[in-house]
Formats: structure tokens, C-alpha cells, sequence
């Protein structure tokens, strides 16, 4: 992997689909055979792993996507067979004790975890302990598997959902799995700016240098290169 991805001057390898908390052993080898070749590594995953476990698994990751499922101990328990209190003390611990950069992600399924409260618990709890420029995503539910008779996530869910974590105080939210250009792309949070379009999966840099907002000059979070 580490040789293919050196081959095709690909920057960073992603371990995802599944969990790679699920092949740890293979994940944290291959991300070190990478970073041997200055290829960064992105681990998108459920955040699910003990304290032991997690100091080796996240020592060779670059970045992280965090899946936080929801916010509420219930849901874990009796969706995920998992406990939040796990994910959110991996989640502290990843921001404010590693280098690693982290972005969360809430999958919104209708009437399981989109209610205002919860998000407005979920938001705040990041506003807290996090800060405000960790990315937060919102993604649309698609019925599948053993969740076929649950409704898709309506777009005004999404946008709801984005603009509580706004008013939380977060700078950068977004909306997932929806065409919303505006909802995907970046803006600066001190002149409103956009430095970087989103649409799908089309990226591209508009007003963005050497990490900065070409407008007004405010740094804005992230890895840039």
C-alpha cells in the first residue's frame, strides 16, 4: 500500500470501511510503512477503542475522522452495543493531547438523533471541551440493511442541524451526503469569505494562502500544505 500509494504521488492513505480499530495491527504497520515515505495517514473511524489500545493506533495517524454517533447514552447502547462516554473521552483525549488533526461526524437519522436538544447538547459539548475550530459534519441517513423502514434525513434537518452548531459558537459545520455547495464549503469565520468551494466531491481553493484568508488575512484552521 505504502509502495502504491508512493507510486502514484498519492499525499495520504485513508483506513476506513470498516472501522480500522477492526484490523489495528495491519492499519498502525501500514501507516508507519507511509510515514517512512512522507505519505500522511487518515483514520476515519468510530473513535471505539480503549485507552491501551488507542496511544499505538493514533501514533502514526496524520488525521482522524470521528465518527460521534450521537449524544446520548441510550442510542450507543442500544444501536451501536457501544458506550459514548468511550468515544467522547477518545475524542477529548485525540484533540487535546495528540497532534493529530480531528473532524467529527454525526450521521442524522430522523427521530433517533436529530432532535434540537440533543444537537444543541452535542454542539455545546464540542463548543467546550474541543473549541470552536474543530470541523463538525452532519451527513444524511440513507435506509439501508437493518434500517430500511427509517425515512432519509430531510435536507432541512441538515441545515438545521448545521446552523445550531453555528450559533454554538462552532466555526466550521457542515452538511454531508446532500448537494449544498454552501453548507460544504469553508468560510472565514472573521469576514465571511469562502476560501474553499465545496460541491460533492469537487474541491477547489478560491481564497485560500499558505493557510489564510486571502481577504483579511485570518488564519484558518486546518493541515495545509
Amino acid at each position: 500500500i505504502a509502495a502504491a500509494a508512493l507510486h502514484r504521488d498519492t499525499a495520504c492513505v485513508a483506513y476506513t470501511y470498516n472501522d480500522p480499530v477492526i484490523f489495528a495491527e495491519y492499519a498502525i504497520d501500514t501507516a508507519w510503512a507511509c510515514r517512512e515515505r512522507g505519505i500522511r495517514n487518515i483514520a476515519v473511524t468510530a473513535g471505539y477503542i480503549s485507552k491501551i489500545a488507542r496511544v499505538d493506533f493514533f501514533a502514526p495517524m496524520d488525521a482522524a475522522n470521528v465518527d460521534l454517533k450521537s449524544f446520548n447514552d441510550e442510542f450507543y447502547l442500544k444501536i451501536t452495543g457501544g458506550r459514548l462516554d468511550v468515544v467522547l473521552d477518545n475524542i477529548s483525549w485525540l484533540v487535546n493531547e495528540t497532534e493529530t488533526w480531528v473532524e467529527l461526524t454525526t450521521l442524522l437519522i430522523p427521530g433517533y438523533n436529530d432532535s434540537d436538544k440533543e444537537l444543541r447538547e452535542l454542539t455545546g459539548w464540542v463548543v467546550q471541551e474541543l473549541g470552536v475550530d474543530v470541523p463538525l459534519h452532519f451527513s444524511a441517513f440513507h435506509p439501508s440493511y437493518r434500517m430500511s423502514d427509517v425515512a432519509p434525513t430531510p435536507p432541512e434537518t441538515l441545515y438545521r442541524a448545521r446552523q445550531i452548531g453555528l450559533d454554538a459558537g462552532l466555526r466550521y459545520v457542515y452538511t454531508g451526503n446532500l448537494h449544498d455547495p454552501s453548507g460544504q464549503s469553508t468560510f472565514c469565520p472573521e469576514c465571511g469569505a469562502m476560501v474553499i468551494r465545496r460541491d460533492w466531491y469537487n474541491t477547489n481553493v478560491t481564497d485560500l494562502v499558505d493557510g489564510c484568508c486571502m481577504a483579511c488575512g485570518t488564519k484558518i484552521a486546518g493541515v495545509w500544505r
